[in-house]
Order: structure tokens, then C-alpha cells, then sequence
């Protein structure tokens, strides 16, 4: 069974506004405008129902046709205004939501690229595939159609009630028990839902995750037999995620019905109240027209603003979920080196490190001098690769130390523990882009030099097969280009080390999709070139522990064997058996 994952964390509430006041004071220009703009197209749309009201009373009063015709002009030209005014509202409003979008875009992929490797492996691919995909989606619809819809029926109803004012005061009473109908409504709402949509989409980040380790471990579950398991597993999941959405849609359901009937309740309190105050000389024919005329204007805009609560609480739900991405950034730490700094070396005093609730290393000792090579072997789950991750600064031990150089790689800031160490593992990736861009990457933008990236690329025997390539260095590679194999994507990460120029390297199974022979070719050309840095190899085949200064042989979480190859071989322990059974095999 995988051991669970450790979600990713969520922002609290307080963080998001502040990020959303930065956004206001930032863009606060913009934003006034849009208001602005909204206020006068409000404006232009009340035009129509009041001068309505004035030919009604015109009509009866047998008023001039001309001053009819005049009237309704005057409505023709408050419609054009109005469209007009609302085109160029809703352009500004969708340019500054496109704006604090994109911020907010930028700002999530800064925080995923800085987080430490080893709390991407806790958390597992599923919770970042789900906020950078369903959580922006969310958050994408609230700034591109709530926020404009809001900003536009928060303006209209504003506009609306003063005018609804300015014909009596009384009329707006009317409006009274629909208010208190939607807010106690959307109280109760408001006070179950955000909880509910944490949970429906963390259900979608695990079922998501299931379905991503089903995806890449296909083969293996077919060759258990082990389908239908993984399929009930699957089954139960979509049935958390079903229920987490079923409740917040029982939320909405029941909601909204109360809210149906408050907006047309409105209405017709709005006609009683209108024809006792005609009944008592207070207003006109015309005058009772245009309040019903402006209070079904009114429903329309507060029917929106209600309705995008809703939307609000997912995308702020959603921006939580984007913004806790911060909280799990990797700190930045020493930005400068210490004074003791001795290059090369390598301590690790009693290390403990654990996933989870499972301890892996239990008080490794381990000390590598400037330039020594050290091969780490032992059977698959000892903790060789995490006791190399220690090493390389990728974890940080729970309890014990890492120092490299003389400092403590958990002190380090992230660029300059990456200077001290890299961890270069099997997982290598090919940028979509050209052979000397990938390359490049270990480099500053002003250090890339051609030549350098050839001596490189010669340097892993990589240069060969890279001048055959049709454009040489500037041959497109990766998705929708040139596919290299394995051992060619291995080799450019090897080459990008060799650029990168890091004191300590470790090597976790970097050769191990290379055939043996191509393998071992490849390791002896590093050895030249890697002369004087220390070395870290995590293999499975012992030909690299036989060329290593020393050997460790890692069991049950601890060092149970250091030396060289003859002196362990001597020993007749562990490893003598296992260079026993791999030289048989051989």
C-alpha cells in the first residue's frame, strides 16, 4: 500500500486579504475607473424607466405629441448611452481582472518552482496538479466574470436605490423583507459552505493523485493482478469526492429557493406600497410606474450579486488553496558562505530522517573528505537514495546534522546549498527546446558560452551524437520535437552537472538506463572530469563501488559497513556476499 500523502498547506483567511488589499492599492487607479464607468452606465439605464413614468403621466395629462415623441428620444438616447458606457466598463473591468489574474498566476508558479523537492514528494503530484488546474480554473472564473458582474450589479443597485429615494423614501421600505429573507439565507450559506468546498477539492487532489499513480504504475498493478484492488480503491475515492460535492450542492439547493421568492416578493410589495401612497396623493400614475419599473431593474442586479457568492467562496476557496503554496516555499536561509568553509567535505553527525510516521535513517555517522568518491550500496529500501537526498540538501534530517563544506545544509539558502551539492538522479527531463538551451540552464544567462557547452557535452561522451543531430546544438528536442532515448536525456543532465560545477555530486543511479558497458564507459570518462569534487554514487551495480575510494554499505537505515572494496571483501560481510552474487551473475 503507498503511504499516504501530506497535502500541501492551505492559506488562512487573513492572508488572502491582504493579498487582495495589495491588489486594490496596486491596480486602485483601474479599479476606480471601472466603478466610475459602471456608475455612469447605471446612471444612463435609469433614463428609460423614469421618463417612462413621465409619459405615462403626459399621456393622461394629454400632453403635445411632440412632447411625446421628444420623450421617447430621450429614452433612445439613454439605452445608447447606457450600451455604451457598459462596453467600455466591462472592457476596463475584464483588463483589471486579467491583470491581478496573471499576478496571481505568476505568483503560484514562483511558489511551486521554490519548493523543496522532498515536500512535492510528500504531497504527492495530484494536490499541485489539482490546484494548478481545477483551483486556477476556479479562481479564473471569479476574476474574469464574478468580479466584473459584481462590480457592475454593485454599482446598479446603489444607483437604483438612490432614485428609488428620491421618489419617496417609503417605497423603500418595500425592499425590506426581501433583504432580510437574503440575508439570513445567505448567512447560512455562507457560514456552511467554505468548509464544504475545502473538502470537495482536497477530495479532487487525492482522487486525482489515485488516478495519476494508477496512470504510471499500470504495468506493474496488470502484473500483480492487482487491477480490480486498484479499481476499488479508485471507486472509493470518487465516492468521497461524489459526497464532498453533493453536500455543497444540497447547500445551494437549499438556498436558492427562498432567494426565487424574495426577488419577486419585491416586486409586489413594491406595487402596494407605491399604490398606498397614489391612494394618499403622494405619487402620480407615472410616478407608481416607474418605482415598479425601477424595483424589477433592481431584482436583476441583486439576483447577480447573490449569485456569485457563490462563485466568490470557490474562488477564494481556491486562491487559499493557491497562496498556501507560500507557506511551504523552501526559506531562504544563509545567502553568503561561512568563513570555515571547506570545500568538498562531507559530515553527517547522527542523522534521523522519516516519511511520514516511518523512520528510514536511524543515526547514520558518515565522514567524506575533499574529493573522495564513496559508493553507496545495500538492498532496495535500506535508504541509500535518502540518505543521498540528505546529502544533497534535498531533506533536512529530523534530528542529527549535514554538514557540507563546514555549514549545515539546512542553513543554506536554496542557491547556495545548490552550489555546495546536486543530486542528479534517474528522473532526468528534456526542456522542450534546443539542445544548447537545456544545457544552459545549469548556467547564468552571461556565462553561456558555446564552447563551454561542447567541452561539456565531451566530457559525458555526448558530443558525438550531438554533432550528428541535424543542427547540431541548436536541434530542437522534447515534446512535439526531436524525442531522444534515455540514455542520451542522461547524458545532457550529466552534462548540465558537469556546467553547474557543484563541490559535492550525487549520483543516484544517474546511469542506470544505459546499457552496462555504456554505463561504465560513461562513469570512467566522468572520473577525469569530476577530479577533486566529491562523489556520492548510490548504484545497484557494483562495478562502481569497485572503482569507489570507499564503499558504504547502507541496511535498515544505518552504515553497517565502511571501506574499500578490499578491505570489505576481506571482511567476508555484506558485501562480500553481495559482490559475490552480482560478480556471479555477471
Amino acid at each position: 500500500m503507498p503511504a499516504e500523502t501530506a497535502a500541501l498547506p492551505v492559506a488562512p483567511v487573513s492572508m488572502v486579504w491582504t493579498r487582495l488589499r495589495r491588489a486594490g492599492r496596486d491596480h486602485g487607479g483601474r479599479l476606480l475607473a471601472v466603478v466610475a464607468l459602471y456608475g455612469m452606465a447605471a446612471l444612463a439605464a435609469l433614463v428609460a424607466p423614469w421618463v417612462l413614468g413621465m409619459v405615462i403621466d403626459a399621456v393622461r395629462g394629454g400632453a403635445d405629441p411632440g412632447r411625446i415623441d421628444l420623450l421617447a428620444v430621450v429614452i433612445v438616447v439613454g439605452l445608447l448611452f447606457h450600451a455604451g458606457f457598459t462596453l467600455v466598463s466591462v472592457a476596463q473591468s475584464i483588463r483589471f481582472g486579467e491583470g491581478v489574474l496573471a499576478e496571481l498566476r505568476e505568483e503560484f508558479v514562483r511558489a511551486v518552482l521554490r519548493l523543496p523537492l522532498g515536500t512535492v514528494e510528500r504531497a504527492g503530484t495530484g494536490d499541485l496538479v489539482a490546484r494548478s488546474g481545477r483551483d486556477i480554473g476556479h479562481l479564473s472564473h471569479t476574476v474574469r466574470h464574478s468580479v466584473p458582474v459584481m462590480a457592475v450589479s454593485t454599482v446598479t443597485v446603489a444607483v437604483i436605490v438612490t432614485a428609488i429615494g428620491l421618489l419617496h423614501p417609503a417605497l423603500l421600505l418595500a425592499w425590506a423583507p426581501t433583504l432580510l429573507i437574503i440575508w439570513v439565507s445567505t448567512r447560512w450559506y455562507a457560514r456552511r459552505a467554505p468548509d464544504g468546498y475545502i473538502r470537495e477539492l482536497a477530495t479532487y487532489s487525492d482522487l486525482t493523485q489515485s488516478v495519476t499513480d494508477t496512470v504510471e504504475g499500470a504495468h506493474t498493478l496488470e502484473a500483480l493482478g492487482r487491477q480490480l484492488r486498484q479499481t476499488a480503491r479508485a471507486d472509493a475515492k470518487i465516492r468521497r469526492a461524489y459526497r464532498a460535492e453533493r453536500y455543497t450542492l444540497w447547500l445551494r439547493c437549499v438556498w436558492y429557493p427562498p432567494l426565487e421568492f424574495a426577488y419577486l416578493f419585491a416586486t409586489a410589495c413594491t406595487f402596494l406600497v407605491a399604490g398606498y401612497l397614489h391612494a394618499n396623493g403622494m405619487l402620480t400614475v407615472g410616478q407608481i410606474a416607474t418605482a415598479v419599473f425601477l424595483s424589477v431593474q433592481m431584482t436583476r442586479p441583486v439576483e447577480q450579486l447573490v449569485d456569485q457568492v457563490d462563485s466568490l467562496m470557490m474562488g477564494f476557496t481556491s486562491l487559499r488553496r493557491l497562496l498556501g503554496v507560500r507557506l511551504a516555499e523552501e526559506r531562504p536561509g544563509v545567502s553568503e558562505a561561512d568563513a570555515d568553509h571547506v570545500p568538498g567535505t562531507v559530515e553527517v553527525r547522527g542523522a534521523r530522517f522519516g516519511y511520514t510516521d516511518t523512520e528510514v535513517l536511524h543515526g547514520v555517522d558518515l565522514v567524506l573528505r575533499p574529493g573522495e568518491r564513496l559508493a553507496v550500496v545495500g538492498p532496495s529500501g535500506a535508504g541509500k537514495s535518502t540518505l543521498g537526498k540528505l546529502i544533497a540538501g534535498v531533506h533536512a534530517p529530523t534530528s542529527g546534522s549535514v554538514r557540507v563544506g563546514g555549514v549545515d545544509m539546512a542553513g543554506l539558502s536554496p542557491e547556495l546549498r545548490r552550489e555546495r551539492a546536486i543530486l542528479l538522479s534517474q528522473e532526468s527531463h528534456v526542456f522542450r527546446g534546443t539542445v544548447a538551451e537545456n544545457l544552459a540552464l545549469a548556467l547564468d544567462a552571461a556565462e553561456v558560452d558555446r564552447d563551454r557547452l561542447w567541452e561539456a557535452l565531451a566530457a559525458v561522451d555526448a558530443d558525438a551524437w550531438v554533432r550528428s543531430l541535424p543542427d547540431g546544438l541548436d536541434t530542437r528536442v522534447g515534446s512535439g520535437d526531436l524525442t531522444l532515448d534515455p540514455a542520451h536525456v542522461q547524458q545532457l543532465a550529466l552534462a548540465r552537472v558537469v556546467l553547474a560545477d557543484p563541490e559535492v555530486l550525487v549520483l543516484d543511479e544517474a546511469t542506470s538506463l544505459m546499457d552496462p558497458g555504456s554505463a561504465r564507459h560513461l562513469e570512467r570518462s566522468l572520473a577525469g572530469v569530476l577530479s577533486g569534487r566529491t562523489v556520492v554514487a548510490i548504484a545497484h551495480r557494483l562495478h562502481t563501488a569497485h572503482d569507489a575510494d570507499r564503499i558504504a554499505v547502507v541496511e535498515d537505515g544505518r552504515v553497517s559497513e565502511l571501506g574499500s572494496h578490499d578491505e570489505l571483501l576481506a571482511r567476508g560481510g555484506s558485501y562480500a556476499d553481495l559482490w559475490r552474487a552480482w560478480h556471479g551473475a555477471v
